[in-house]
């Protein structure tokens, strides 16, 4: 059943953005790898110190395994300046007759 995966992170969204730029290669990677493992959605959003990474996997599990094996990762967000580990929540998607 797929799932949208939420990591919510402490960092300044404009850091974020500028990390992403200076590292668009490993980010690319990472962005295949995660299509290859499963992943069908992927986007970034941020406001006054939190920035958001929102996913659509086939399950959590399979989240879990692409994230924890991923040491690119942990790396690109020490660099973003990201305070703490994330806040990971998942959410089952939900079908309804107006997605878009």
């Amino acid at each position: 059943m797929p799932v949208i995966t939420i990591l919510r992170l402490k960092a300044d969204p404009k850091t974020v953005e500028e990390t992403a730029s200076a590292h668009a290669e490993t980010m690319t990677q990472i962005a295949e790898a995660g299509k290859a493992a499963g992943a069908t959605r992927h986007t970034f959003a941020g406001r006054d110190g939190e920035v958001l990474v929102i996913d659509e996997w086939p399950d959590e599990a399979t989240f879990q395994e692409f994230f924890d094996s991923q040491p690119d990762i942990p790396r690109i967000m020490q660099a973003a300046g990201v305070d703490g580990p994330p806040e990971i929540s998942f959410y089952r998607k939900l079908d309804t007759p107006d997605q878009f």
